[in-house]
């Protein structure tokens, strides 16, 4: 045998010990998938449009998957607007939401309260907050804001939209009950286990530069209500628990990451795209596949489901 074939033949039998072959040849465990989420947000479900088809549509390409998610979360702003309309509007939005979701998804659900899903007329903090209570018993949420462990991740589920001080609608942010709860839920979770953190409005995102004429006067600016206000209290945070791992969320209809000190933020687009009309912006309606592993690493990827 010639030297060249002795050679071609080693390289060959070094190429095919890898993956799988050469972590059990080292005695390293291969990482295993152990949670797949469906996380859908920005429905915006409403009687017209064809946001119920549309709706449909999405829940049959989620489940149809030949890997099918283990669940679905849904991000908030399941209905169009609630602010400022008739109890019967919103009642007629809820139902329509129900009945799709009833007639057409098989898999466990986990959700947050979005802005456009809290009913308030009037513009005081007792209306605010009796709308978010109305939109919790919609969405089977018994607490506002939440954890739970799921498959060896601990998942935090935040409520982001606060009733501003003078009355006046809202902002993002977490209020101080939620902030000390998130505090010692973090310190309660052993550092070995990753942590994914759910949000409507974006705890940190780059697209909200995007959404609207944010420049002008040599400045950029970014509303309250687009972005969280306390961003820096809660990377701050994030930073004495280095097992925060990810955080998803929704609320711009547009998507991107943002990797900022050892933690991902992702915004994941919108089921509705621009509101049933097509893109927004550069970003088709879609949801996200957010896969997670158990050595605490993860993958988000977009789906256009059109």
């Amino acid at each position: 045998m010639k030297r060249r074939d002795i050679v071609r033949q080693m390289g060959a039998g070094f190429i095919a010990l890898t993956g799988h072959q050469l972590c059990s040849a080292q005695g390293v465990k291969p990482k295993q998938r152990v949670l797949r989420i469906a996380h859908l947000t920005d429905v915006h479900m409403q009687p017209l449009v064809g946001a119920a088809k549309g709706f449909e549509k999405c829940l049959h390409h989620v489940q149809g998957l030949a890997d099918k998610p283990d669940l679905i979360i849904n991000g908030g702003d399941a209905i169009m607007e609630a602010h400022g309309r008739s109890k019967d509007s919103v009642s007629r939005q809820w139902r329509l939401y129900q009945d799709v979701l009833k007639s057409e998804n098989a898999l466990p659900l986990l959700s947050c309260v979005g802005n456009h899903d809290i009913w308030c007329r009037q513009e005081t903090k007792i209306c605010f907050e009796a709308g978010r209570q109305w939109a919790m018993d919609e969405l089977a949420m018994t607490k506002r804001y939440y954890s739970l462990d799921q498959n060896g991740w601990h998942i935090v589920v935040l409520d982001s939209v606060q009733p501003k001080a003078d009355g006046s609608w809202y902002t993002a942010c977490l209020d101080d009950e939620q902030f000390h709860w998130l505090e010692n839920d973090l310190k309660n979770t052993p550092a070995e286990i990753p942590i994914l953190i759910v949000s409507h409005v974006p705890i940190l995102a780059a697209c909200v530069f995007f959404d609207g004429q944010r420049f002008s006067d040599e400045s950029w600016s970014v509303p309250a209500r687009w972005m969280h206000s306390d961003t820096v209290r809660i990377t701050d945070l994030f930073h004495r628990h280095p097992n925060v791992k990810a955080a998803l969320s929704g609320h711009i209809h547009l998507t991107d990451r943002v990797d900022y000190n050892g933690v991902s933020y992702f915004c994941n687009g919108a089921v509705s795209g621009a509101w049933w009309f097509g893109k927004y912006h550069h970003t088709a309606a879609g949801y996200a596949l957010v896969d997670l592993f158990d050595d605490g690493s993860f993958v988000n990827s977009y789906v256009n489901y059109i």
